[in-house]
């Protein structure tokens, strides 16, 4: 990993210091470049190692002890735990949301595939809490992983909330992008899921077969305030792989 400038890692710059060494820290722990049993360089090296300030990396670090990832063992230092909480609010956007049957986090790719501005339509004027008509941003998605398309995602939130975002440009994490360019922080995510049949748009999108089940994911996220920021719904093969909800 090369150092980032002092102060700032890139693409973070809207999110406190220690929240920003949190992530690095957890994305090589959650992605297996630190395995369970890794004894984590000192916090000095740390520090070093992000460009910020020991002060900082020590908080980065009793904040990911408290929530589990780490542990602290006399004589041997900060060593990472078998336990990764892949679904707290923390990790909930971050990652991709099935698992392997074993529990494994999945490398995925994302394409999206249509993305547009337009008025909303009733029901994601109600889920949204918008007037009818009022713009929205509506992002049509797939998930791959292995070259296997496994998930389909369509994804909605008001237009003026991301007045910058280019319909050319989406960003492969929608909620990451709301904290980082407009501190825009999710809190809660009210989730309704549930199995149907696939249809004929699934087989075209995703790798199923009529007559197929599919899990549906129906999702609503809100920010701090209590209003929602994005609705969006997820249909995914589960043949081989889990949703895993581990919420603390």
């Amino acid at each position: 990993m090369s150092k980032p400038s002092r102060g700032e890692i890139p693409g973070l710059a809207a999110v406190p210091l220690y929240e920003q060494v949190k992530r690095h820290i957890s994305e090589l722990i959650l992605l297996g470049e630190w395995l369970p049993g890794t004894v984590l360089p000192s916090e000095t090296e740390l520090a070093r190692r992000f460009g910020v300030a020991v002060g900082t990396a020590r908080r980065a670090l009793a904040d990911l002890t408290a929530e589990g990832l780490l542990m602290r063992r006399r004589k041997t230092g900060t060593v990472v735990t078998g336990r990764s909480p892949h679904h707290s609010l923390r990790f909930f956007f971050q990652y991709f949301r099935l698992h392997g049957l074993d529990g494994s986090l999945m490398n995925s790719s994302v394409e999206i595939k249509k993305a547009e501005r337009r008025l909303a339509d009733a029901s994601e004027a109600e889920r949204l809490a918008l007037n009818p008509q009022d713009p929205i941003i509506r992002v049509e998605r797939v998930r791959t992983v292995g070259g296997r398309a496994v998930m389909h995602d369509v994804m909605v939130l008001p237009a003026e909330q991301v007045p910058d975002l280019k319909i050319d440009d989406i960003p492969d994490r929608l909620y990451l992008y709301l904290l980082e360019e407009y501190g825009i922080r999710v809190s809660a995510v009210r989730e309704s899921l549930g199995a149907e049949l696939a249809t004929v748009e699934d087989c075209r999108l995703i790798d199923v077969a009529m007559p197929g089940a599919i899990l549906v994911i129906d999702e609503v996220a809100f920010e701090q305030t209590g209003a929602p920021v994005i609705w969006a719904i997820h249909r995914a093969v589960t043949d081989k792989y889990r949703y895993l909800n581990e919420v603390s």
